[in-house]
């Protein structure tokens, strides 16, 4: 049964405000409606043809009344967030995630026309670490590396669509879990990451580094609207690249520190509002994580047309990233980085007496 009423949730977002603008375009939509806490920026509302933005939180009970006033039929949630740009207040961001995912598919639950719900998830709900499968598939158990991070509410709004299917059998669910996006608009903690001129590293190791072009993204999230596709399915462009590979491409400078001193480095980064190392980020560049896509092509109907390194160089060329150039500041940097860390291993160190 096709989509007629079409709500999207943070349109705030790069991938979310894209979504609105495509089906906004769409003539085969009745009516499309994007709802968000912040106002859309001037490029989406230049693109968003016929689609209609509500300034709400879905944490507010709301959002159940524009559902229900609208007569919406299919719900995009788009606006979980796992990888934040940069340092952010954690409680306002779970808050999001967890209490404003319960009241959406509450409000889903509760209304009699909302008959779909597409979901943007990540494949970081799998975890990295030493013991992880080498391809992680849909059927992989879910370990996020910390309990309080922000792939855990990934978790448990999975485990909520899982509560949700079971009171409304009738819905059609479609979760998407997708690879780290990439490309030249995307502003993610690992776009910034790659963009900073000394990159750290953990010494000793080179994760697999697996990406999704957002073009990718942005396809299957409006196949997935415009059809019925039930089920989970891990979104990843083909082939890997090495994390040295990735810096080198970049025109960027590797660092390699140990892994006792990455907390150590992180508050500088952090502090200067660049990126912000969270425990899952910090077992991705070390472990690193693929995903297999088998299912995405076999049963969901897509295969992306960007790999891994195309949507990887794509990006390097939008940001015009390129070998720095500014020695003395690099200099000082890798100093200052250097410093910390060792200073960082020795005052971990037992003091003899």
């Amino acid at each position: 049964m096709p989509s007629n009423v079409v709500l999207v949730t943070g349109v705030g977002g790069e991938l979310g405000g894209k979504l609105l603008a495509r089906l906004g375009s769409n003539e085969q939509l009745e009516r499309v409606i994007g709802v968000d806490t912040v106002p859309p920026s001037q490029w989406l509302v230049d693109r968003m043809g016929r689609a209609e933005f509500v300034r709400a939180d879905i944490r507010n009970p709301l959002i159940e009344r524009i559902i229900a006033d609208a007569g919406v039929d299919t719900v995009v949630h788009a606006s979980m967030t796992a990888h934040p740009a940069g340092p952010e207040p954690r409680v306002a961001v779970k808050d999001t995630n967890i209490i404003g995912t319960m009241r959406l598919f509450a409000a889903c639950q509760r209304s009699p026309r909302v008959r779909k719900l597409v979901v943007k998830s990540t494949a970081a709900v799998y975890g990295a670490g030493p013991r992880s499968q080498a391809v992680f598939t849909e059927d992989s158990p879910l370990k996020p590396a910390s309990s309080r991070g922000y792939v855990s509410d990934a978790i448990d709004m999975e485990g909520y669509i899982r509560g949700l299917r079971r009171r409304r059998p009738d819905l059609t669910v479609t979760t998407a879990r997708f690879a780290n996006l990439m490309g030249p608009a995307v502003d993610t903690v690992l776009t910034r990451y790659f963009a900073l001129p000394v990159v750290p590293t953990i010494f000793g190791y080179d994760a697999r580094m697996q990406f999704v072009h957002s073009a990718d993204a942005l396809a299957v999230l409006e196949q997935a609207t415009m059809r019925d596709i039930p089920g989970t399915f891990n979104v990843a462009a083909d082939g890997v690249i090495m994390l040295s590979q990735a810096i080198r491409l970049a025109g960027r400078v590797e660092l390699p520190v140990p892994s006792s001193a990455l907390p150590t480095v992180a508050p500088i980064l952090r502090g200067a509002k660049l990126v912000d190392f969270s425990p899952d980020q910090i077992q991705l560049l070390t472990y690193g994580r693929v995903v297999d896509t088998t299912k995405l092509e076999q049963e969901f109907g897509y295969a992306p047309r960007w790999t891994t390194r195309e949507a990887f160089d794509d990006y390097v060329r939008g940001r015009a990233l390129g070998p720095v150039v500014d020695r003395e500041s690099l200099a000082a940097l890798a100093g200052k980085v250097a410093t910390s860390a060792v200073s960082g291993q020795t005052s971990g160190r037992a003091q003899p007496r």
